[in-house]
């Protein structure tokens, strides 16, 4: 997969479906920049589901409390979590936390369907700049 010039954490965490869905929850009513600022700390005490739901819910709240709705938030990561685990799904939107941004995110990162149609207005720009790309690849 190319690396677009929007860099985004769907490309950075490609390889990391369930590292890359969590971004899209962290991304849920706050800035790239609010992301940036505690992603790395939680990925580093959480890095695979399961050390996600087996957290200490008090914890993870602080280190996500930059991004507003911490508790909230906590409770959507570790269920979402325990549903990746868990549950047979077969589409993201099957679980918990997972809206219609995520399942767009999904769609293109995950599966490479560029025919998606996001409402999110960065989704938008990079699936305008990969479709230039399919039309004019890079040599």
């Amino acid at each position: 997969m190319l690396k677009s010039p929007l860099n985004l954490l769907q490309e950075i965490y490609n390889e990391h479906p369930w590292r890359m869905l969590i971004c899209c929850i962290m991304l849920n009513c706050t800035s790239r920049k609010q992301v940036d600022r505690i992603r790395d700390r939680f990925f580093e005490l959480y890095p695979e589901p399961e050390s996600a739901i087996s957290a200490d819910p008090n914890e993870m709240a602080e280190v996500i409390s930059h991004l507003g709705f911490k508790n909230k938030r906590t409770t959507a990561i570790r269920r979402f979590s325990r549903d990746w685990v868990e549950l047979k799904w077969t589409e993201p939107k099957e679980l918990y936390g997972i809206g219609k941004y995520a399942q767009d995110s999904w769609e293109i990162f995950q599966k490479g369907n560029l025919g998606v149609e996001p409402t999110d207005g960065v989704l938008n720009k990079y699936l305008d700049w990969a479709k230039t790309q399919r039309k004019n690849p890079i040599k």
